[in-house]
């Protein structure tokens, strides 16, 4: 009993002593923290202080004033080089250097090692032709819907393609399995759940075991020197389509399917394959603007100056991809066209496009 008197008797003198200490801190006055910065600073702020009482008030507006007025005029130039500023509130798109990681990528794409030689069906295939090179991608257009897989995917299947015939020598017999391996190896690097290698032997109906595949990947791996990171055409379409629309608030999604499906015809054909992906990404704006409003300039000052193309650049380019398109060019080639034929792409495969381009919209435009 006596334990326990005394252990109350404690309590509440703590408790007493701590009331005081909390009265006394607050009649004490509040001290400003000083940051280390600040306690540098602070003798130069006192020496100051008379000195600037001293200047007239006026002096001060006006510097105010000038300060203003150049920063409106750095922020307006700002806004005339960087089409990407309207994207300054969302962290993603790393708007402060894009143009920083946009030069790294064009430094990158010209790099040998990762481009496939412009003719290697001619210097380096023997059993192999551009038509069969075509069959075989128009397929795998159909493997990455059937399999809902990202158009990245695709597009750095291709480039693994292309870079591997540009090595080896293969028969055409195994030309489907190199397709189907280099498309596995590059779900693996995009996809978040890419297809098992069950999955591939059974969209070739079979015709491989999964040993096959699991070999030619390790082979296209080898032959790669592991350098699976390409820039692809779908890598710079996403920035031009962003600075084709700079006019507009609302983001025109005609342009931007129509894009994607023009792209993807232009993996279809081998000529396109001496083309650097900006470059085919470019024209394929080119062409997007000029299907959609034929009689105003597809090209313009800020797609010259973000792509580094004059139109004059993208003819050739541009022409090969516009016949593609009229089918003129893989007309029997269908897996694409009939992709893009559905509501969700709003049928952009179904749009005409005059059958010719006038020559004075590839020359140098000044808006």
């Amino acid at each position: 009993m006596a334990d326990q008197e005394s252990s109350i008797r404690v309590t509440r003198l703590a408790k007493k002593r701590a009331a005081e200490a909390m009265v006394q801190h607050l009649q004490q006055p509040n001290k400003k923290r000083v940051v280390l910065g600040e306690i540098q600073n602070l003798s130069n702020q006192i020496q100051m202080f008379d000195s600037e009482s001293l200047k007239p008030k006026c002096n001060k507006q006006t510097t105010k004033r000038k300060v203003k007025r150049s920063v409106s005029v750095k922020e307006k130039d700002f806004r005339e080089e960087d089409v990407d500023s309207k994207l300054d509130d969302d962290p993603q798109m790393c708007s402060a250097y894009v143009s920083d990681i946009y030069d790294y990528l064009h430094q990158m794409e010209i790099e040998k090692k990762r481009r496939p030689l412009s003719d290697y069906l001619e210097k380096v295939q023997k059993d192999v032709t551009a038509n069969m090179r075509g069959v075989l991608i128009d397929w795998l257009v159909e493997v990455a819907e059937e399999y809902k897989l990202l158009s990245d995917t695709l597009y750095l299947a291709v480039a693994y393609i292309d870079r591997y015939l540009s090595i080896k020598v293969i028969p055409r017999q195994r030309l489907q399995l190199l397709g189907v391996s280099s498309m596995l190896i590059a779900s693996k690097y995009e996809e978040i759940k890419p297809p098992r290698v069950e999955d591939f032997c059974y969209i070739t109906d079979n015709t491989y075991t999964r040993k096959d595949v699991v070999k030619m990947e390790a082979d296209v791996l080898q032959s790669l020197k592991f350098e699976m990171g390409n820039p692809t055409t779908k890598t710079f379409l996403r920035r031009f389509t962003r600075v084709a629309q700079e006019d507009r608030k609302n983001p025109n999604l005609k342009l931007e399917f129509l894009g994607c499906y023009l792209a993807e015809l232009s993996l279809l054909d081998y000529n396109c394959v001496k083309f650097l992906p900006s470059l085919v990404a470019a024209a394929v704006i080119f062409l997007s603007r000029f299907t959609l409003q034929p009689k105003l300039h597809p090209w313009s000052v800020a797609l010259e100056r973000s792509s580094g193309y004059r139109a004059a650049d993208l003819k050739e380019c541009v022409l090969i991809i516009h016949d593609l398109q009229l089918s003129r060019r893989g007309s029997s080639l269908v897996a694409a066209r009939n992709k893009y034929k559905q509501h969700k792409f709003k049928c952009v495969s179904t749009l005409s496009s005059p059958l010719e381009i006038p020559d004075s919209f590839f020359e140098d435009t000044r808006q």
